[in-house]
C-alpha cells in the first residue's frame, strides 16, 4: 500500500498545511501563554527575561501564520469537513477573531508608541520622534491583555469542546485534524 501525503482538505479530514498550520499555531500558543504567564507571576525573574523578550515575536508570527491560515482556508472553503454544529461555527469564528485583534492591538499600541519593532531580526516598524499617537497606546493598553486572557478561555472551551466530543463517541473530530479520519 502506498501512503501519500494529501495537501488539500477533504470533506472528511484537513489536508497536511491546515494541520500543520494549526499545530503550528498551537505551539506558537503555548509559548506566547507562556512568557505571558512568566510576565505576570515571576516578573523581572530570569525566566521572565528570557520569555519576555520573544512575546512580540512569536505574537507577530502568530498573525502572520494567522493570515496564510485564513487565505489557505477560503482556497479550501468547498473541500474542507463540514461543522459539527452553531456553536462549532460562533467558536470557531471567536477564535479567529481573537487571533487577529489581539497581534492587531499589540501592533497598533506598538506603532503609537514610537517605539521601533524588530521581529526575527527583521524591521517591522521604524519608531518615530515626538509624542505618542496615544488613542493607539489606550486602545491597545486597553483591551490587548484583556482580549489575550479571554481568548485563553476559549482556548480551553475548544479543547475541553474536543474532549467531550471524544468522550461521546466522536472521536472523528479529532482524528480529521491529525490526519486520520476515515469515511465514518
Amino acid at each position: 500500500m502506498q501512503s501519500r501525503i494529501e495537501l488539500n482538505d477533504s470533506k472528511t479530514r484537513y489536508g497536511a498545511i491546515s494541520r500543520g498550520l494549526h499545530w503550528a499555531m498551537a505551539l506558537a500558543f503555548i509559548w506566547i501563554y507562556s512568557t505571558a504567564s512568566a510576565h505576570y507571576l515571576l516578573a523581572d525573574s530570569a525566566l521572565d527575561e528570557f520569555l519576555w523578550a520573544t512575546h512580540k515575536p512569536v505574537g507577530l508570527l502568530l498573525m502572520v501564520l494567522l493570515l496564510v491560515r485564513v487565505v489557505w482556508s477560503l482556497l479550501n472553503r468547498h473541500r474542507r469537513p463540514p461543522s459539527l454544529n452553531l456553536a462549532a461555527t460562533l467558536g470557531h469564528g471567536l477564535l479567529y477573531a481573537g487571533m487577529f485583534a489581539i497581534p492587531f492591538l499589540g501592533l497598533l499600541r506598538q506603532y503609537g508608541s514610537g517605539r521601533a519593532f524588530s521581529a526575527f531580526g527583521l524591521p517591522v516598524m521604524n519608531g518615530f520622534e515626538g509624542a505618542k499617537i496615544q488613542w493607539m497606546t489606550d486602545l491597545g493598553n486597553n483591551f490587548h491583555s484583556l482580549l489575550g486572557w479571554t481568548m485563553l478561555v476559549l482556548i480551553v472551551g475548544h479543547v475541553a469542546a474536543l474532549v467531550l466530543h471524544c468522550i461521546k463517541g466522536q472521536g472523528h473530530v479529532l482524528r480529521r485534524m491529525v490526519g486520520t479520519a476515515d469515511n465514518a
